[in-house]
């Protein structure tokens, strides 16, 4: 990429999004035809822009492809060794078309500036901006400017204006803001309330902008009065001065237009102080300019100043051979810079977020180790508490090894009684035996007795059973017996009866007898033995005797 390219790129991308119909990144080839031709007759080239149709085959382009376009078909053909002044006229014409395509998304509804001061913005954002890639699409480019490259145009913006800036602490939320400003949100930054209450507030604070444009655009490293000794007159005049990195040129006030003079810097000039042969201070403190055989004799009010100017100076001869002028420089030093701060604090955030992890680890390992030593303490009291209960039971078993030592003594006696009771046992036992083998003796005897016995049970339990038998017979016959008994009973009852009514028969008859035959006449003896057969045999027997 050119440096042309590189520098005009920001403006590009404004013209670019300006001529998109939506927010996708993509824009005609039509449209930007037309901003091809007109950025290609600027460098004085022709038709380049035909060449859009047989680039790529989408009817459409993202700002990469047409930004590669560029480089390839327009600005290839531009020289990377143009002289700086030739690469910033170059620079205001491309601007100045880009922002004829974009002016129209940044016209304010109040006048607060005017369009020159807006355009002159525009370019001032464009030099000290970047152009960013979306990080979701990457279709998608942004130019946003650093809060601090903002809050330097604040700065300046400010102190022109005869503000403060030090008071304004509404701009400290830029300091430790990391994300970057659109062009309409840099405006919006430069809207000073306070100062648009102030009569022809508009025309100080484009006055102020102006100011700002020819330093950081115009690129001018300084500007002020100087004394200056004429060519034909060798007397000092006075003269505004502006020094940029190609050229010294004067005029006769501030407010002019008119260039009463140019000086073109190159690498062979030459800064020098003029120092008095007396040694007196001088009323004007000079230096000289040199080139080859051509000085030129310029002077200050004071020795400081002198100092700026010879220290200005010769920055202005080193940046004379450049491609760069010496604010976009300073723009990309300090680019550089926070890059570098930017690498730097995520180096330390690295380091920082290592550290954290570190200290994360170290307090895990502490906690940890802290937990180890209360487990550990926890176990040495466990320790401690198993030692005391081992003391414990190493002192019951003492006691238990000097009970089972007198339990051994006393079974080694219990033993040898033991032995002396098996001895004893032994002979027990022995008689033992003898006496079972009685007592098996006696039981075998016993047990033929009382298989005899057995035999004999059940020759009396058969006998038993004839007797019952009997017994049973015996009984049957003894009620047939009682039954005949009592029928004999009835019998002899009836007997009784008849007998007792035959002696009251007889009685009776004996009475009539008696009263019949007085005398008495002797029984019979067959009338008696019958009449004791009718007798019972449990009654006494009457036996009649003779009177």
């Amino acid at each position: 990429m050119t440096t042309l390219l590189k520098n005009v790129t920001n403006s590009i991308w404004h013209a670019f999004r300006a001529l998109q119909q939506d927010c996708s990144g993509f824009v005609g080839k039509s449209k930007l035809k037309v901003l091809t031709a007109n950025i290609a007759t600027l460098l004085d080239l022709y038709g380049v822009e035909r060449g859009l149709d047989h680039y790529r085959s989408t009817p459409t382009l993202n700002f990469d492809h047409y930004l590669y376009y560029l480089g390839q078909e327009v600005f290839s053909s531009i020289s990377n060794e143009l002289p700086l002044s030739a690469v910033r006229n170059y620079e205001g014409k491309i601007d100045e078309v880009c922002w004829l395509v974009c002016h129209k998304d940044f016209q304010l509804k109040d006048a607060y500036f005017t369009e020159e001061a807006t355009y002159q913005l525009f370019r001032i954002f464009c030099m000290m901006a970047d152009l960013f890639n979306d990080e979701l699409d990457d279709n998608l480019f942004t130019v946003k400017i650093h809060p601090s490259e903002a809050l330097i145009v604040v700065r300046q913006l400010l102190n022109s204006l005869g503000l403060d800036y030090n008071n304004e602490e509404k701009y400290d939320y830029l300091k430790k803001w990391d994300d970057g400003l659109e062009f309409g949100e840099f405006l919006a930054i430069l809207r000073f309330k306070d100062f648009d209450k102030l009569n022809d507030y508009v025309a100080s604070i484009c006055e102020a902008i102006r100011d700002i444009y020819q330093t950081l655009i115009m690129d001018v490293i300084k500007k002020g009065y100087l004394y200056r000794r004429g060519y034909v007159l060798p007397t000092f005049r006075e003269y505004f001065f502006v020094l940029q990195p190609c050229e010294l040129t004067y005029y006769k006030h501030h407010t002019d237009r008119e260039v009463c003079g140019t000086i073109a810097l190159d690498s062979k000039f030459n800064v020098k102080p003029c120092i008095s042969s007396s040694g007196k201070t001088e009323r004007i403190p000079k230096f000289t300019l040199i080139s080859g055989d051509r000085a030129y004799d310029l002077g200050t009010q004071d020795h400081k100043t002198r100092l700026q100017w010879i220290s200005a100076l010769q920055l202005a001869i080193t940046y004379s051979t450049g491609r760069e002028g010496f604010q976009r420089d300073t723009v990309n030093r300090r680019k550089q810079q926070r890059e570098l701060d930017l690498r730097k604090r995520q180096e330390e955030e690295r380091l920082r977020s290592i550290h954290l992890k570190q200290l994360e680890d170290t307090n895990v390992q502490l906690e940890q180790e802290k937990l180890a030593r209360i487990a550990a303490e926890s176990q040495a009291r466990q320790y401690q508490a198993v030692a005391r209960e081992d003391s414990r039971r190493v002192a019951e078993l003492e006691d238990v090894k000097l009970c089972l030592e007198r339990m051994l003594e006393d079974e080694i006696q219990a033993k040898r009684d033991e032995e002396i009771v098996r001895a004893l046992q032994a002979r027990v036992l022995a008689e033992e035996w003898e006496k079972r083998e009685e007592l098996e003796q006696l039981q075998s005897d016993q047990k033929a007795l009382l298989e005899l016995e057995r035999q004999k049970r059940i020759e009396f339990e058969h006998m038993q059973q004839e007797n019952e038998k009997r017994f049973k017979e015996a009984e049957q016959k003894l009620r047939q017996l009682e039954d005949e008994r009592k029928k004999l009973d009835r019998e002899l009852n009836m007997a009784r009866q008849k007998i007792k009514l035959s002696e009251d028969n007889k009685g009776i008859v004996e009475a009539k007898l008696q009263a019949i035959a007085p005398t008495y006449r002797k029984a019979p003896d067959f009338m008696i033995r019958r009449t004791q057969s009718f007798v019972a045999s449990d009654r006494p027997v009457i036996v009649a005797v003779p009177r």
